[in-house]
């Protein structure tokens, strides 16, 4: 698993922002008062401007460096106030490409040198060590390579930061030379793999060392032990092995163990205990095995435990159950058994715990929403039994409850149906008897209701259409009885919904058929009666349709052959009359099995091995002489052959003709004809005139972009009102065949559905779906009448969670997957109901497609969307989508544009963003404050929600490509932080991770 996914995302993000920490702290503690009356040395200048010569400034950040008697004014540059000499550069985030000039070891009396977050290659200069004064080396997120110099004359160093770049060769021994060293990272470079050097025990005064993703081997060297002064230790995503070194229990100042994703073994010592101020405690993704020590339940300061998926086995600690601090606690995937501790957080501000496959038995634990705080509770895979505990109703934080596949049994409380902020109920795979109460109607936010393979009775309550946020309903395998409620119509979200193998009667509500985002429809094996309601067909988005074994009647739909099913079945029912020929080669003959009163066309093309009789098309069946029939094909083929024959000589007598008449007018047959005839190719089944879209008017006139003029549209015959894109010639019909070859294919509610293609003459048009609230750019800067914006955070957060479940279908469910390359809030539209939908696929690629030709087939994106990356290869990937909509998600927190002039000259909403890290004040600031009312008590709230998501969008806009998370990893990060009242979603597997700022 890589370094950077949930929950190591969170330990990245930590480790991004302790960078930042560090730099702005250095820049603070070595950049002394100017003095004007000083004067540096000529060499200095000279030095400096051979340092701008390697660099390629496309901002003019360092306009100001020029030929001068002091540098001191320069951008960036600090001098000692006494000497004049230079002592501090600092070039963070400045866009500067190239090199870093050889000249810098002119500067001897340098003291800090920044460049952090830069697109800075090559490498480091040697002669950088003769600069012994520095005490500060930071050149972090950047694109250097080579070997690292040997930099052990730099004695005075204390900050040393080269992490996340392309540094290669053996790993570093000189730095055990570096005794003044308190930060030391080097993580995330292409180290030959090997050992952590033995002398690294030599740097006394280190306080934070990252070795993450260095590609380390063997053990850890016990002389790292030595190292007292350690609070934070990162050596994850490596492969280090050995047992757990009990050496580590030395260090007494540490706050932070990060170990997970390796190859280590053996126990957890009991000594880890006596760490008596360690908090985060992460060993996940390892070979680990054995009971957890006793002792550990004394570490009362713990706020996250997580070694998931590894071999632990036996029962927890009691001890676990007095921690007071204890937020987050993840042991999924090991063999952890016996009863769970009775008192588990019974006194800690529980918010997360995931212990599903194990093996825990007895009563399922009572005490895990003690606080009142706790947001997922994932127990799932276990052999928990009994009752489930009554007083999980008062759990009103609850968001996410699985307990599927356990032996629990009885009934479920009835106020945990109704809970406030609920997005998934998985219950399945248990013997849970009872009904679900009309309570469940309060359960607003609920996503996904999963019930399968139990013992639910009773009718299935009308409430259920008070969910109308409700995706997923599976009731599946229970005894539920009496109707389906018509009520179910207003789940407009739903997606799945089976309730196959229950005892429901009555007939197949004809609402049904308003609930069009259906993809999954099973009511097979239940006593349904009537006939099956043609209003199914409208729903356009069914892929799959289950009605068997029931007992319906009447004649099969004949409009249902509109909906293009890959899995259709409606067998063992009392159906009667002829099979649609369209279902019949959409289900094959199974499909329609044990319906004695069913019948197929003779010509239907399909070889019939079924009881299925051939239809007569008046009087049902009727054998028909072999002769008679004989006869009649013969006289039909002559006649047939005849009539071609008059028709071929009538049509090369008219076509001579024509030429003639063309050639006598300058008619040029090969480009066009006096009366061209209209081209149609249709993605989706609707009706329209041809002539009537595309009767344009200007005043009609919806948006104009680089390929052409929307329109809307509402067509009369249809009652449908679209959205059509006339498009120009040359280029914007590569466009176009490129828009049409990836929307014609694609289908995903948060993808804009391209309806037709319109080719007339040398007019070409496209019909989409309209969007009736327009584009996310629009709408961020729309107000109500109060003067509240249109979209508050609510909304806000669906459309980022929507357009992020959107791209991700790209990457990761379309083969070949598929790059958009222009994400950006204009091409992120909004239905009736703000639901965001991805458009303008004019410029996709298919992944393996290459950029071939004029650097107008390799078009990367809109300024200030645009990964940095770009800025020196053209070679696009999704990692420059994930950066797009980093600046899409910074964009809908902060309210404000991608480039902005208050940014300051060539600076972007990310560069902004990124100098207001400082402290939580700055952050506030950087909150839409048409959204944040310092007078509103909820604002606290409001503003955590908001800063979660912040971060999530600064984590997408890393700028090295590999740092940052795939979309299917945003997706998830987004689930994790969705604000309390709004709307959940479903993902496909709950995981801890750690969310820090």
């Amino acid at each position: 698993m890589s370094k950077h996914t949930p929950p190591p995302v969170g330990s990245s993000v930590s480790r991004q922002i302790t960078t930042v920490s560090l730099f702005v702290l250095s820049f603070f503690l070595f950049r002394p008062t100017l003095s004007s009356s000083s004067s540096p040395a000529a060499v200095e200048v000279r030095a400096l401007l051979d340092i701008k010569k390697e660099f390629k400034d496309p901002f003019n950040y360092l306009d100001s460096w020029k030929t001068a008697d002091s540098p001191c004014r320069f951008h960036g540059v600090s001098c000692d106030d006494v000497t004049g000499r230079v002592v501090g550069i600092s070039l963070n985030y400045k866009s500067l490409s190239g090199k870093i000039s050889p000249a810098v070891a002119a500067l001897e009396s340098l003291r800090s040198l920044v460049m952090p977050s830069n697109f800075i290659v090559g490498e480091l200069p040697a002669g950088i060590a003769n600069c012994t004064d520095l005490r500060v080396l930071n050149v972090t997120a950047n694109n250097m390579t080579g070997v690292l110099p040997d930099l052990s004359k730099l004695t005075k160093l204390e900050i040393l930061d080269v992490c996340d770049n392309y540094f290669e060769g053996d790993f570093p021994t000189w730095i055990g030379n570096l005794t003044g060293l308190s930060a030391l990272g080097l993580a995330d470079n292409n180290f030959k793999a090997g050992g952590i050097p033995e002398n690294i025990g030599n740097l006394n005064n280190l306080t934070w060392i990252d070795l993450g993703g260095c590609q380390l081997t063997g053990e850890i060297p016990n002389s790292l032990f030595d190292l007292k002064e350690l609070t934070s230790l990162d050596l994850s995503s490596n492969n280090i092995s050995g047992d757990f070194p009990v050496g580590i229990t030395k260090l007494r100042n540490l706050w932070k163990i990060e170990l997970f994703a390796n190859q280590l073994t053996g126990v957890i010592p009991p000594e880890l205990a006596e760490l008596n101020l360690l908090q985060e405690f992460d060993i996940s993704m390892n070979q680990m095995q054995g009971e957890l020590p006793t002792a550990i339940g004394s570490m009362k300061n713990l706020t996250v435990f997580q070694c998931f998926m590894n071999h632990f086995s036996g029962v927890l600690p009691p001890g676990f159950g007095d921690m007071l601090h204890l937020k987050g606690f993840s042991i999924y995937r090991n063999n952890f058994s016996g009863a769970f501790p009775e008192n588990f957080a019974k006194f800690a501000p529980l918010v997360d715990i995931d212990i599903s496959e194990n093996k825990f038995s007895g009563d399922f634990p009572k005490l895990l929403c003690g606080s009142g705080k706790l947001e997922k509770l994932l127990a799932l895979g276990n052999d928990f039994s009994g009752q489930f505990p009554e007083n999980y109703a008062q759990c009103k934080s609850l968001l996410r409850l699985r307990v599927n596949l356990n032996q629990l049994s009885g009934k479920i409380p009835d106020g945990l149906w109704g809970l406030p902020s609920l997005d998934l109920i998985d219950l399945s795979d248990n013997n849970f008897s009872g009904e679900i109460p009309s309570t469940i109607g309060a359960s607003t936010t609920l996503t996904q209701l999963l019930l399968y393979n139990n013992g639910f009775s009773g009718q299935i309550p009308s409430e259920i259409g008070k969910l109308t946020r409700l995706e997923k309903l599976d009731l599946s395998n229970n005894k539920f009885s009496g109707r389906i409620p018509s009520e179910i119509k207003n789940a407009m979200q739903l997606s799945f919904l089976h309730l196959d193998n229950n005892l429901l009667s009555g007939s197949i509500p004809p609402e049904l058929g308003e609930c069009d985002k259906l993809v999954d429809l099973n009511l097979g094996r239940n006593f349904l009666t009537g006939k099956i309601p043609d209003r199914l067909a409208d729903i356009s988005s069914l892929n799959a349709l289950n009605l068997s074994q029931n007992l319906l009647t009447g004649e099969i739909p004949e409009n249902l052959k509109r909906l293009k099913l890959s899995s259709i079945d409606l067998s063992s029912n009392r159906l009667s009359g002829r099979v649609p020929s369209d279902l019949l080669s959409m289900g094959g003959d199974d499909a329609f099995a044990g319906n004695k009163g069913l019948c197929v066309n003779e010509n239907s093309g399909r070889k019939v091995n079924l009881e299925l009789d051939i239809c007569d098309s008046k009087q049902g069946h009727r054998q028909i002489n072999k002769t008679k029939l004989l006869t009649f094909c013969v006289i039909l083929i002559v006649l047939i052959a005849v009539l071609g024959g008059l028709m071929y000589a009538i049509y090369n007598n008219f076509k001579m003709r024509r030429r003639k008449a063309d050639d006598k007018h300058g008619f040029d047959n090969e480009k066009g004809t006096e009366n061209p005839k209209w081209k149609l190719e249709n993605f989706h089944q609707i009706e329209f005139d041809a002539d009537e879209l595309c009767d344009l008017e200007e005043g009609n006139l919806i948006g104009v972009g680089g390929t052409g003029k929307v329109y809307r549209v509402e067509s009369k015959k249809s009652g449908l009102t679209v959205a059509v894109k006339q498009i120009g010639k040359g280029v914007q019909l590569q466009v176009m065949t490129a828009e049409i070859g990836i929307l014609g294919k694609i289908r995903h509610r948060n993808i804009l559905k391209l309806y037709a293609c319109l080719v007339k003459g040398g007019s070409s048009y496209l019909v989409f779906e309209h969007m009736v609230n327009g584009n996310l750019y629009e709408a961020l800067s729309r107000v109500v009448k109060n003067g509240k914006p249109e979209l508050d955070w609510i909304q806000r957060y669906k459309i980022a969670f929507g357009a992020a479940k959107g791209i991700a279908y790209l990457h990761h469910d379309c083969t070949p997957a598929i790059i958009h390359r222009d994400i950006k809030s204009s091409n992120i539209l909004l239905d009736k109901d703000f639901e965001p939908k991805i458009a303008d696929f004019g410029v996709a690629r298919i992944v393996d497609d290459s950029c071939l030709g004029s650097e107008s087939n390799c078009f990367v994106g809109t300024h200030g969307y645009i990964a940095p990356e770009l800025a020196y290869t053209l070679k696009v990937t999704e990692k420059s989508d994930v950066y797009s909509f980093g600046v899409v998600l910074l964009e809908l927190v902060t309210g404000r544009r991608a480039i902005e002039e208050g940014y300051g000259e060539g600076k972007d909403i990310v560069y902004w963003a990124l100098s207001n890290l400082n402290d939580r004040e700055n952050i506030l600031q950087l909150l839409d404050p048409k959204i944040i009312s310092k007078e509103d008590e909820s604002s606290g709230d409001l503003a955590d929600d908001m800063m979660k998501v912040l971060q999530i969008g600064l984590v997408c806009t890393t700028k090295l490509p590999n740092l940052r998370p795939s979309m299917r990893e945003v997706v998830k990060m987004l689930t994790d932080v969705e604000p309390c009242n709004g709307s959940r979603w479903e993902d496909d597997r709950d995981k801890m991770g750690k969310v820090l700022f």
